[in-house]
């Protein structure tokens, strides 16, 4: 069952720990990829110093944390990298969740091709275990980039389903790779699930 927009227009530290688990979904040129959800971190609007939306920022490039949720809002970062954030709450209120990593399920081989040049079989160990294990990694194996920007998660290209229940315990730890924020920095706002093979490295304080 596809996630409803009503699952998106929710408190974001919520809707952050409930994508956990669920199945990212991505049909594009006739190919279909599917993997798991199992890192992320949450990005709360103007009061958080590590959003984009920090202090009510409104430029074209953030204007998608404004718009619905369960939409699409994919940035481009140090010239060579793309990243997957779903926006949350309702319009007008500027928070989003940043996928960082998902388990591969289907599609793998095309994971492997895009990102490596290589069939899956022929990758390393070190090489499978990087396939989708951080934001930009995922972005190039799945093929997400500026074209999936502004993406309604409702639809029929870039989706999200429900998936099977499974019992897993949830982690949590401090956002990686915004030292600037300030305090913002320390709040425990990414959510991995523990012992997954394919979460990013955890944040060494």
């Amino acid at each position: 069952m596809k996630l409803n927009r009503e699952f998106y227009n929710r408190d974001t530290l919520v809707v952050a720990k409930e994508l956990l688990g669920k199945i990212l979904v991505h049909e594009v040129d006739g190919i279909r990829t599917v993997s798991k959800i199992v890192e992320v971190e949450a990005y709360i609007g103007p009061m958080d110093k590590a959003a984009h939306s920090y202090n009510g920022r409104r430029t074209p490039r953030v204007e998608p944390m404004y718009g619905n949720p369960g939409f699409a809002y994919v940035y481009f970062i140090y010239g060579m990298y793309y990243c997957f954030n779903i926006v949350t709450r309702e319009e007008g209120m500027p928070e989003a969740v940043l996928v960082r990593a998902v388990e591969p399920i289907e599609g793998v081989e095309i994971m492997a091709e895009r990102r490596f040049k290589k069939s899956f079989d022929e990758l390393t160990k070190a090489q499978k275990k990087n396939l989708t294990n951080g934001p930009s990694k995922l972005c190039n194996a799945l093929k997400i980039n500026k074209e999936q920007n502004k993406e309604d998660l409702c639809g029929d290209k870039l989706y999200i389903e429900q998936g099977k229940e499974e019992e897993f315990t949830i982690g949590t730890s401090e956002r990686i790779g915004i030292d600037y924020a300030e305090e913002a920095k320390n709040y425990p706002w990414r959510f991995y699930i523990e012992g997954n093979p394919y979460v990013s490295k955890l944040r060494r304080k």
